[in-house]
């Protein structure tokens, strides 16, 4: 019988900074931390191996994976609570997922849709018709083998993704029965939690989604960005003339992102359209829309950006976090992988 474990996994790449990443990503695995019981263990690991599936600059990398870390415990990862780590300072990731390849069909892993999407994205292509197999690599490929030995290596029993992983996590639940099945009961199989992540949208265009790659910097919020600095970019949002408030994404989507950034980070729980209600009854249209959303993001992001600033700047204490995370993950680790030598016959002689 294995007791409840959660893990959860972030890329180091691209910008923690940005408010998409941290309604997206953050909230609801900080969600998680405040209401799973104290003695559910949690991990979550900046992944690194899965970062260089793709092309990085080695320089860059080093400054994404420590700026990663600082964001996390800024936005409120708690790592006493949480073993928070870095992937590759656990090599039990890449030896378990070794293992896993040499039970895991190609066929299948071609037919995943996820590699096309990163390729397409790397590559700014405008679609994915525009890259094929001739340019995939063998670790893009192995992607998903690697995500399941993340999610195997601590007997994770639940695992909150997005909708845009629920194909790799049921090949997670597939290895780990094919796992067992041929060698025995080891792993247990895990339950998936879909996050119905919030879609952020562009505040100069939205129909696109907030990037950091938009040319434009008043298009998105950082959570390093000044209060001044969020105000003006919210003043600056596209949205429409009607004084009525509606949540409408399909016809009003500069005033539905508005809302729904507001509605995310409402302490309150307030949906878009009860905001849009309240904000029509006190008389006010989208000059006081804009106002309102200001003030609460400036409100929620002020002491994490102060927080990011205090932590950025401590590197020791960084340091000192992704080491007691990964000694507590490599003790864990080193047991389940002593498990699985045994199991297949790589255990001693």
């Amino acid at each position: 019988m294995h007791g409840q474990v959660i893990f959860s996994g972030i890329q180091p790449t691209g910008t923690p900074h940005q408010m998409g990443n941290y309604l997206g990503l953050f909230q609801p695995f900080l969600e998680l931390q405040r209401t799973a019981p104290t003695t559910t263990p949690i991990y979550l690991s900046v992944v690194g191996l899965h970062a260089i599936t793709l092309p990085q600059d080695p320089k860059q990398l080093v400054q994404d994976r420590r700026n990663m870390l600082a964001a996390l415990l800024a936005s409120g990862v708690d790592p006493e609570r949480t073993t928070l780590y870095l992937q590759e300072d656990v090599p039990e990731h890449a030896e378990l997922a070794w293992y896993l390849n040499t039970i895991s069909s190609v066929g299948r892993l071609q037919r995943m849709t996820t590699w096309k999407s990163r390729l397409a994205t790397s590559r700014n292509a405008a679609s994915e018709d525009e890259v094929s197999e001739s340019d995939l690599r063998l670790g893009l490929l192995a992607y998903p083998v690697l995500q399941a030995a993340d999610i195997l290596l601590y007997k994770s029993t639940l695992v909150p993704v997005g909708e845009d992983q629920t194909q790799h996590l049921e090949l997670s639940r597939d290895t780990a029965e094919a796992f067992n099945s041929q060698f025995g009961d080891i792993f247990p199989v895990p339950d998936t939690r879909i996050v119905h992540s919030k879609r952020i949208l562009s505040l100069r265009d939205p129909l696109q989604k907030m990037s950091k790659s938009a040319p434009l910097p008043a298009s998105r919020i950082s959570i390093t960005d000044s209060s001044k600095d969020i105000v003006s970019k919210i003043k600056t949002a596209v949205t429409d003339g009607e004084r009525t408030m509606s949540y409408d994404p399909a016809t009003r989507p500069g005033v539905a992102n508005l809302l729904t950034i507001w509605s995310a980070l409402d302490d309150a729980g307030r949906t878009p359209q009860e905001l849009a209600d309240e904000l029509n009854q006190a008389g006010g249209g989208g000059a006081q829309l804009k106002a309102a959303v200001s003030d609460v993001v400036v409100a929620k992001l002020a002491p994490i950006r102060e927080e990011y600033a205090r932590i950025s700047a401590d590197q020791g204490y960084i340091r000192e976090v992704a080491a007691k995370g990964r000694d507590r993950a490599r003790e864990v680790a080193a047991r389940t992988m002593d498990e699985v030598r045994k199991a297949t016959g790589l255990g001693g002689i």
